[in-house]
């Protein structure tokens, strides 16, 4: 533990943010960090609770928590990241766009305010990263197989490092044109700077990573080409399948999928040429988003620095209490109200709303009718609901974003050409070693868990990655054949 004291002798210090008249001006990073001297106050915060369940209940990639504040308590801060990388690849990434579970495990959750965890951690990576301590990790040795990963968010970006570094030749495809999958397209540059991933990127390729951009397996790549070429496939392409909203008007012109919108503005951050005709620009007009969750906080972050005359959200959901919540008690993670940066920054929020249907005029969308809903919550039974009579009403809509979330992988070529066995929700079926229905063929991430946090899919591409590890140990290195003159 760090200091026996510390979680009586001092109160927890959140980071410092931008202020929102300024921030709402850019798509800087919006967080700011601590001193070091504050920082390790935080991490003496850290009890010895005897069964720490923010690594063993809260941490989805099982963070060494209570070690690495130690190590920093005690000034240690070298100790503390190799500790840190030692379950998590990427803690530059969680430590800016994690949710935290951990921290509402933390045992001073109870009755207090818990322990700073994903400030610390990101501060540990970050002087990492400016004492030049973090440096590529090339394998000793090499095996002679070679994967490859399909996809190259979080799952995939895990799971390459980590059988590169068991001396694998790993080559990572993405569809996109440049890599990085949700973090580089999904994730606005206020939450998270690209320059982050690329620094990532650069140490990936000096440990023999290949990246290959602008390559859609099943397409442009064929099937059989790929599982002839390489021993290993791992699949991390993602949920997504976007949910859509089934409404009379749903195909008027202005209604838009949350990441077609978000990741515009992303190409345009980076100065890539879309014809102002394709552009959504959410300058001087009424916006809707649909959803209540983080993509739904990224849609109205965005189009606030946008220039939007008015911003509403809409949740069908009913407005969770604004401190404990009994149907979530700790260490699980709590419903109840929070705000994001991006609701700070503007916007009128609702809950209990159900759309009826989107109202336009020659072709583009113009209102979303909407409705009321009382919940009823039977006792071991699903909650249902049920529209008020006379609750109607008309909210103004330019633009309408939908942001309810993703159903599961999109089964395109890759799936069916496989014949992967799928689950009922549309995910790939994976055996304890992350191996799908077709023999050296795997699977991570969203792709198979359905989607979920950044953190969890640096767990699971890093399990895949174990899986991957053990049955080419068991086979023979597949080495190409040689070609004839």
């Amino acid at each position: 533990m760090a200091k026996p004291t510390g979680f009586l002798e001092y109160a927890r210090k959140d980071p410092p943010r931008r202020k929102v008249k300024d921030r709402i001006k850019d798509f800087a990073e919006i967080e700011q960090l601590l001193s070091p001297e504050q920082l390790e106050i935080q991490a003496a915060r850290c009890m010895d609770c005897g069964i720490p369940s923010c690594h063993a209940y809260g941490c989805p990639v099982c963070n060494l928590i209570p070690d690495w504040n130690d190590m920093l308590y005690k000034q240690q801060w070298r100790k503390a990241l190799d500790l840190l990388h030692s379950t998590n690849n990427f803690p530059e990434f969680t430590g800016r766009i994690c949710p935290a579970p951990c921290e509402p495990a933390c045992t001073l959750a109870i009755n207090q305010q818990p322990v700073t965890i994903r400030q610390i951690e990101l501060q540990i990576v970050e002087r990492g990263w400016q004492e030049g301590w973090i440096q590529p990790q090339p394998a000793k040795e090499k095996t002679g197989n070679k994967v490859a990963v399909i996809g190259s968010g979080p799952a995939g970006l895990a799971a390459a490092q980590q059988l590169a570094r068991c001396g694998h030749a790993v080559t990572v495809f993405e569809k996109a044109d440049r890599i990085g999958g949700y973090l580089r397209y999904g994730i606005p540059d206020y939450k998270l700077e690209k320059s982050v991933i690329d620094r990532r990127l650069k140490q990936m390729k000096a440990e023999g990573v290949i990246f290959k951009t602008k390559v859609n397996v099943g397409k442009t790549l064929k099937v059989t080409k790929l599982l002839k070429e390489y021993a290993a496939v791992v699949i991390t392409v993602g949920a997504g399948e976007p949910r859509d909203l089934q409404v009379p008007g749903r195909n008027l012109k202005g209604v838009h999928y949350a990441l077609e919108f978000l990741t515009q503005q992303n190409k345009i951050n980076v100065n890539d040429k879309i014809p102002q005709k394709d552009r959504i620009n959410a300058k001087g007009k009424d916006v809707v988003v649909v959803g209540g969750g983080d993509t739904g906080s990224d849609c109205i972050g965005t189009s606030v620095r946008q220039g939007a005359k008015k911003i509403t959200q809409i949740e069908l959901l009913s407005k969770p209490p604004e401190t404990g919540n009994q149907a979530t008690p700790w260490p699980s993670w709590p419903i109840i109200l929070r705000t994001s940066s991006s609701q700070e920054e503007g916007c009128v929020r609702m809950w209990d709303i159900g759309t009826q249907r989107l109202v336009g005029a020659q072709g583009r969308v113009k209102a979303l009718q909407a409705v009321r809903l009382k919940w009823s919550f039977p006792k071991g039974g699903r909650p249902t609901f049920e529209t008020i009579a006379g609750s109607e009403f008309e909210l103004k809509a330019d633009l309408i974003f939908l942001a309810m979330g993703f159903a599961h992988a999109q089964h395109g070529p890759l799936v069916k050409e496989l014949k992967l066995k799928l689950d009922l929700r549309g995910n790939i079926v994976v055996s304890d070693h992350f191996m799908t229905s077709h023999k050296g063929v795997f699977a991570a991430g969203d792709a198979e868990y359905g989607a979920s946090l950044v953190v969890r899919a640096i767990r699971r591409g890093r399990l895949a990655a174990e899986g991957v590890d053990a049955y080419l140990k068991r086979a023979k290195p597949r080495r190409p054949a040689v070609k004839k003159k």
